[in-house]
C-alpha cells in the first residue's frame, strides 16, 4: 500500500461522520421582559441588513458565507465565500 492509498483510506473513515451545519441570519439582544412578551406574529429585528451574507458554520466553526435562496418552497444557502485558515493549511 502506498502513502496515497493509506491517506485515502484514513479519509474514508471520517467521510460519513455526521456534523451539525447551521446558518446564522443575525442576532439581537433584548430584555427578558420583551422575550416573555413574544407571541405568534411578533417580529424580532436582527442586527444584519437583508442583503448582508449569512454565516454558515459546521460544529460552530465558521466555514463559509452565502446568500439565502428559495428552492422549491424551501430555504437554501448559495455559497458566495469559503473561509480559509489564516495559516493557509
Amino acid at each position: 500500500m502506498n502513502a496515497s492509498s493509506v491517506g485515502n483510506a484514513n479519509l474514508d473513515i471520517i467521510l460519513d461522520v455526521p456534523v451539525k451545519l447551521s446558518v446564522e441570519l443575525g442576532s439581537c439582544q433584548m430584555p427578558m421582559r420583551e422575550v416573555l412578551a413574544l407571541a405568534v406574529g411578533s417580529v424580532v429585528q436582527l442586527d444584519k441588513l437583508a442583503d448582508e451574507p449569512v454565516q454558515l458554520s459546521i460544529n460552530r466553526k465558521l466555514v463559509a458565507r452565502g446568500e439565502v435562496v428559495v428552492v422549491e418552497n424551501q430555504f437554501g444557502i448559495k455559497i458566495t465565500e469559503l473561509i480559509g485558515s489564516a495559516s493557509g493549511a
